[in-house]
């Protein structure tokens, strides 16, 4: 028997390879209390079958709970302001879709649906490792580049619904020894070819014409591999530049990284002594800081967008 109150939060991240749920408390002093949490593999290519599933974990969730609850979600996407519909996701069975309209139908409830950029940027400025800041900037250097803006606790979504979008801006202060390699969104040079974990693992097929992961490219780094140290060190400049650009525009006080990239310990001190040689500044007070919920934060935050 389910109480038909709403006193609980869901959140539910719909990614490319998983969708996992998770209940939060509705009082925000106890937030970071999670009260249920299932995942389940992402039915690839299947709108249809993505939308019930959907619908599946929030029944269960419900049922076990004996609660019903609000329900947020983050998508590697954004819902047109044109349209209404879904578009820039990866997850090309998403494209063109109401998928909000097709669950508020299923469900029987409104819903709300956010960036997962912008969600993970929400969890971490809401109660997270930036908890307190004005403005922060949550990074994803994972399988793509992606970012969000909080501002005073709210997602700064944008007229076009792409705040945050800074892994489609190409590689500022670019050196001729830099390669531009395609981006699925069309062009060449974005920051995501250079940023994400996909995108690093390109440039070391490209100077190596070997495969290698991004986690294994930072570990032959820790083995004083000569490739992987020229790589890495390219990198860290890299990121050093994108960012500062960040800075350049909306100086947060904090930013959070998150997705695969950010586990590496490096970063975190490597970055800071780099990003002062383009920053308009002249002295750099916003700090760079690791994710408190890590992988969860994302899923946390689709539950935070009520």
């Amino acid at each position: 028997m389910v109480n038909q109150t709403t006193t609980l939060r869901f959140g539910l991240d719909l990614g490319g390879t998983k969708i996992e749920l998770v209940a939060l408390p509705s009082e925000t002093n106890s937030s970071s209390d999670i009260l249920y949490q299932k995942r389940m593999e992402t039915p690839k290519g299947d709108y249809l079958a993505t939308l019930q599933a959907i619908t599946q974990l929030v029944s269960e969730a419900e049922m076990a709970l004996g609660q019903k609850g609000t329900l947020g979600i983050g998508i590697p996407g954004a819902i047109s302001s044109k349209t209404g519909r879904i578009k820039n996701a990866n997850s090309t069975c998403l494209l063109g879709q109401d998928l909000q309209g097709d669950l508020q139908v299923m469900l029987r409830r409104p819903v709300r649906v956010a960036n997962d950029a912008n969600c993970f940027s929400l969890s971490e400025a809401t109660d997270g490792s930036a908890k307190g800041a004005k403005v922060v900037f949550g990074v994803i250097i994972g399988t793509g580049c992606g970012g969000g803006i909080v501002v005073n606790g709210q997602i700064l979504n944008g007229v076009n619904a792409i705040g945050g979008e800074w892994g489609h801006n190409p590689l500022p202060w670019a050196t001729e020894q830099d390669v531009f390699l395609p981006c699925y969104c069309g062009l060449k040079g974005c920051n995501e070819t250079f940023l994400s974990g996909s995108g690093l693992e390109s440039h070391y097929r490209f100077r190596t014409g070997r495969d290698k992961s991004a986690k294994n490219i930072f570990a032959l780094r820790a083995q004083k591999d000569p490739v992987a140290l020229q790589l890495t060190d390219d990198y860290m400049v890299w990121l050093a530049k994108g960012l500062a650009s960040v800075i350049n525009v909306i100086d947060p006080d904090v930013i959070v990284l998150g997705g695969g990239l950010s586990n590496e310990a490096c970063l975190y001190q490597c970055v800071p002594n780099l990003w002062h040689n383009w920053v308009f500044s002249d002295k750099v007070l916003t700090q760079i800081r690791a994710p408190k919920y890590g992988d969860a934060s994302g899923v946390r935050g689709a539950a935070w967008l009520w």
